[in-house]
């Protein structure tokens, strides 16, 4: 927003600051008569011709802008996405442990990731942690689903989970095969 002496059109529409349209003046016409209120000339709509001016405290006009967006920030919920970490040999309780974490981040409305990481020969049978990941769904399903079916990355066995669960059972994109990908190095 131009603002004064910023303004470089010759004529302006304006409106006072009682809200009332003057109509089109000439910009010397519309400075001054925003200099005699003790208040300041501000551009409105650049686009428009000629460009609409309104005479307005400045100052305390962005203070109410800046005081309404926080405002609006309050309001809105941030998603973050929370990570839960497994290991293909778990204990059951555990596991059972780790769940009850995960369908607390998902009431409060985050995403869960649940990575089940591979160390040594546990990459021979990575369906181990699939099956631990897979159960981990199963057991969310009513709050949560996934977003993607579950990747394997180099060693870590990923799948996020998104709020919003199904009433009735429906094929899930956990429940599809494994997705392997090659880790970028």
């Amino acid at each position: 927003m131009k603002v004064n002496r910023e303004i470089k059109a010759p004529k302006v529409r304006l409106i006072t600051q009682t809200g009332e349209q003057v109509g089109v003046v000439p910009f010397h016409e519309a400075i001054a008569m925003a200099e005699e209120a003790e208040l300041d000339l501000v551009e409105i709509s650049a686009g428009s011709v000629p460009p609409v001016c309104k005479i307005m405290n400045y100052g305390k006009y962005r203070y109410d802008q800046t005081k309404r967006e926080k405002e609006s920030k309050k309001t809105q919920h941030q998603i973050k996405v929370k990570e839960v970490k497994i290991k293909p040999n778990i204990d059951s309780h555990d596991l059972e442990t780790k769940t009850r974490h995960a369908r607390e981040f998902i009431s409060k409305g985050n995403k869960v990731k649940i990575t089940c990481t591979f160390r040594g020969r546990e990459m021979v049978h990575t369906e181990f942690g699939e099956k631990l990941v897979r159960n981990m769904c199963d057991a969310l399903e009513d709050i949560a689903m996934p977003e993607a079916p579950m990747k394997l990355f180099g060693r870590a066995l990923t799948v996020v989970l998104a709020p919003g669960g199904s009433k009735k059972k429906r094929e899930t994109p956990a429940a599809k095969p494994l997705v392997k990908e090659e880790a970028k190095n």
